[in-house]
C-alpha cells in the first residue's frame, strides 16, 4: 500500500467515517478537504438497486445543473452548411462536417460533446468505435442529435450533462468545482439526485438509492444521506 501523503491525513482527520452527511454539510466539508492547487472537479457517485445488464433497468438521462459544472465544455457541432451559422452563433468552439469527419478517423477526439442532427447521423456510424468508447456519440436520449442544434450547444454550455449507470450500477457525474459555494455545489447535487430518481425503472424492486459519496479530485470521499 503505497504511502499516504501529510495533506491526505490532514483531510481525512476532517471526515468522520461513521457519519451519513447531509447534502449541505458535505458541500462545505468538501471544500475543506481539498488540497489541490488547482481548482478541483467535485464529483458525485450514485450506487443504484439496478441491474444494468437488463435492458428495462439501464439508467441514462441528461440533467441540465443549475449553477453550471464549472468547465468550460468544448463543443464540435457536425452539421450541415445551413446549419453553421446557428452552431457558431449559440457558442460551438468547431463547427463543420466532413473535415472533422476526416479528423475523427484519424485519431482526433480533443472535444467534451459532439452536437449533430438526425441526417449526418449515417456518416457517424464508422466512427462509432472511436467515439463510443470515449462516450462521445451523440444520441436522441440526450438530446445531442436534433434539428435545434442552436439550443442542443446553448445547453451544454451552460451546464447540460448526460450520464449513464456503469456496469456495476454506478452513476458518476461531475457537478461542479471546488471554487463554488456550498449552496451551488448542494444544488447540483441535488438536481442530479432528483433526476435519477425520477428515471427509477419500474422494474427496480428494492431500495433505489443505495449509496452516494462525493469526492472531489485527489480528496477522500464523503458518505452522503440517502433519505432527503
Amino acid at each position: 500500500m503505497g504511502k499516504i501523503s501529510k495533506n491526505r491525513k490532514v483531510s481525512e482527520s476532517k471526515i468522520d467515517k461513521t457519519k451519513l452527511y447531509s447534502l449541505d454539510e458535505a458541500s462545505t466539508l468538501i471544500k475543506e478537504i481539498s488540497t489541490t492547487k488547482f481548482d478541483a472537479s467535485v464529483d458525485l457517485a450514485v450506487r443504484l438497486g439496478v441491474d444494468p445488464k437488463k435492458a428495462n433497468e439501464m439508467v441514462r438521462g441528461v440533467v441540465s445543473l443549475p449553477n453550471g459544472t464549472g468547465k468550460n465544455m468544448k463543443v464540435l457541432a457536425l452539421v450541415s452548411p445551413d446549419k453553421e451559422e446557428e452552431a457558431k452563433s449559440a457558442g460551438a468552439d468547431f463547427v463543420g462536417l466532413d473535415e472533422f469527419i476526416e479528423k475523427i478517423k484519424s485519431g482526433w477526439t480533443d472535444v467534451d460533446v459532439i452536437v449533430t442532427m438526425p441526417s449526418v447521423m449515417g456518416k457517424l456510424g464508422p466512427l462509432g468505435r472511436i467515439l463510443g468508447p470515449r462516450g462521445l456519440m451523440p444520441n436522441p436520449k440526450t438530446g445531442t442529435v436534433t434539428m435545434d442544434v442552436g439550443k442542443a450547444v446553448s445547453d451544454v454550455k451552460a451546464g447540460k450533462i448526460d450520464f449513464k449507470v456503469d456496469k456495476t450500477g454506478i452513476v458518476h457525474a461531475p457537478i461542479g468545482k471546488v471554487s463554488f459555494s456550498p449552496d451551488k455545489i448542494s444544488g447540483n447535487a441535488n438536481e442530479l439526485i432528483q433526476t435519477l430518481i425520477k428515471l427509477k425503472p419500474t422494474s427496480s424492486k428494492g431500495t433505489y438509492i443505495k449509496s452516494i459519496f462525493m469526492s472531489s479530485t485527489m480528496s477522500p470521499s464523503l458518505a452522503i444521506d440517502t433519505k432527503f
